[in-house]
């Protein structure tokens, strides 16, 4: 019996431990989700609009004028893969990856080839373990983005996606990641980011009230300039759905696992006095039956 109390007092100290750093892990995750938090919400707005407007200016333009717009026969298709650094925030990189490998699915049954672009070091590893064909080009800042995340990091991704379009290395871009609702909910998400489409979800009024613009100060400098920031804003608006999501996932993890730590603690201590208060027992019938012995 004293080894068995030895092994769940260990236990007891085990699971104080976990809980310790789960605890701890929730706090850092609910800190860095509200400053997160605030960025999104900050930037969604403002990229929501400015992409509905890039759809529209997109679909005004002609074939020479839209690069960016181009449809051609999909031979090859880049699929860019949003995930965290870090595991330990639940199901959210398997739901990103789920995502891409849904699109790269796709893209194989119609017969083009597939190069992907992994964000994250998790989507690295996976895709990578997949046999997957990894872009090249980017050097260690698709791996690296998330330790310094800013629009400038982002841009120079968005940069080198647009100019292999361009060039024609990729004929379709799309980017699975998750997207940030609240803490507990994070929405796995697909976007084609390049061509520009026009968008088919927009609502009647929105279609019929934004169709015909006045370019100031001229075309030229609309498709040499705002285009390309503009696709730079939406992937940056990706990176930072994926990020806000990541420590929401995180936190919920987190809370979830602090939560069971603390029902098996409890459990745990149950069972710790129930066979404490036995071998106590066991230890005093002992002692009567040898003094009932000895006095006989």
């Amino acid at each position: 019996m004293a080894g068995g109390l030895k092994e769940v007092r260990e236990r007891i100290g085990s699971v104080q431990n976990t809980m310790q750093i789960t605890s701890a892990m929730k706090m850092v995750s609910a800190a860095k989700l509200r400053r997160a938090q605030d960025a999104i919400t900050r930037m969604r707005p403002y990229a929501e609009k400015i992409q509905s407007i890039l759809t529209n200016v997109s679909s005004t333009l002609d074939s020479s004028e839209g690069v960016f717009s181009e449809e051609r026969k999909v031979q090859t298709a880049l699929v860019v893969v949003i995930t965290s650094n870090r595991g330990l925030c639940g199901a959210f990189n398997n739901n990103s990856i789920k995502m891409a490998n849904s699109a790269i699915l796709k893209h194989k049954n119609n017969g083009s080839n597939v190069v992907v672009l992994p964000l994250g070091k998790k989507a690295f590893e996976v895709l990578e373990r997949n046999g997957e064909t990894l872009a090249d080009g980017f050097g260690d800042a698709s791996l690296t983005i998330f330790d310094n995340l800013n629009f400038e990091a982002a841009s120079e991704i968005a940069q080198k996606v647009m100019d292999g379009f361009v060039a024609k290395q990729w004929d379709s871009v799309e980017v699975a990641y998750s997207k940030f609702k609240n803490a507990a909910v994070q929405i796995p998400t697909r976007e084609d980011f390049l061509p520009i489409l026009e968008s088919t979800t927009d609502s009647q009024e929105d279609t019929s009230s934004s169709t015909d613009y006045i370019f100031e100060p001229d075309r030229t400098e609309i498709i040499e300039n705002i285009l390309p920031s503009a696709l730079k804003t939406q992937l940056y608006k990706a990176l930072l759905d994926s990020n806000a999501a990541e420590h929401g996932a995180r936190m919920t993890a987190m809370h979830s696992a602090t939560e069971n730590a603390g029902d098996l603690l409890q459990e745990l201590k149950i069972s710790y006095n129930k066979a404490r208060q036995t071998s106590i027992t066991t230890e005093i019938l002992e002692i009567v039956a040898g003094s009932e012995a000895l006095g006989g």
